[in-house]
């Protein structure tokens, strides 16, 4: 049975296929959605049924202060 390629809509054959998540994409379509870089297959994150590399996935749906870590904060007291 061939499986369709969520990024690209092309059918997927087995020789060419990388299974990742539960989907068969093809090797050049497994690529981060943000910095285009290539993924490994169940090595990435994933949102809104879209790949993304662990770093942008981090700086685009992580909590927030993950994207700079170097930002120091100060401490306010209470009263």
């Amino acid at each position: 049975m061939v499986g369709y390629c969520p990024i690209c809509g092309k059918p997927v054959y087995f020789g060419e296929k990388k299974r990742s998540l539960g989907r068969d994409y093809h090797p050049l379509c497994l690529k981060c959605q943000k910095c285009n870089r290539q993924l490994t297959a169940g090595q990435h994150a994933e949102y809104d049924e879209k790949p993304y590399c662990s770093h942008c996935y981090l700086k685009m749906f992580g909590p927030r202060g993950t994207a700079c870590l170097t930002r120091t904060y100060t401490h306010i007291e209470k009263e």
